[in-house]
């Protein structure tokens, strides 16, 4: 699965970077993924989606 995040709805609160900073990082107060096969563990992607709290993270199929 790989991680989306709508720039639109983001608040940029960082909860997903404190989860998985190996693939969403902070930029111009947003989230952003910047390498979505780095998860650092099983589940991160979903952990930060779950976490989300405007759920502006998503999971597409591959």
């Amino acid at each position: 699965m790989i991680p989306v995040v709508d720039e639109d709805i983001c608040i940029g609160c960082g909860n997903c970077m404190e989860i998985c900073s190996a693939v969403f990082q902070l930029q111009d107060e947003k989230s952003h993924v910047i390498d979505p096969d780095a998860c650092e563990f099983v589940g991160c992607c979903e952990a930060a989606a779950e976490n989300c709290p405007v759920e502006a993270i998503t999971l597409e199929g591959e």
